[in-house]
């Protein structure tokens, strides 16, 4: 099983009046994580996968310890957990070589954005899923 990393640098402006990484950066991280892996990642020169658009229907997130600002990005582990006809759960780990900093979920909807409705998963995109599933060893949020 795969698991696709995305360095993310930390801002300046993501942190709060603590001098912690403020909980909204968090999914704005988890969120680059996720157009990187669907879009960059996507099977095929020229493919059409992913880029019909997608909504979120879920978050989770734990978050574990305090992320303050540094100059070294942090690393966003992201891996499949589950894959349905219309919707695929991705997990991740936000953390660094010695710290796990937050552990969350997304729940994605693919989305037929002409049509203005969800739609289903096509076989490419279940293919390339695949590749980064793993139902077992996911950590629970």
């Amino acid at each position: 099983m795969a698991r696709h990393i995305f360095r993310c640098p930390l801002r300046w402006a993501d942190m709060d009046a603590f001098g912690h990484v403020n909980n909204v950066a968090f999914l704005r991280y988890l969120e680059e994580a996720r157009i990187d892996f669907m879009f960059r990642l996507a099977p095929g020169e020229g493919s059409a996968s992913f880029t019909g658009g997608s909504v979120v229907a879920r978050h989770e997130i734990d978050y574990l310890k305090p992320l303050v600002h540094r100059h070294a990005p942090v690393d966003i582990e992201t891996w499949v957990i589950d894959i349905t006809a219309a919707s695929m759960t991705v997990r991740y780990e936000v953390k660094d070589a010695e710290t796990v900093y937050a552990r969350a979920s997304t729940v994605v909807v693919p989305y037929n954005l002409a049509a203005g409705r969800p739609r289903r998963i096509t076989a490419e995109e279940r293919t390339f899923l695949e590749k980064y599933r793993d139902d077992e060893g996911s950590v629970a949020v």
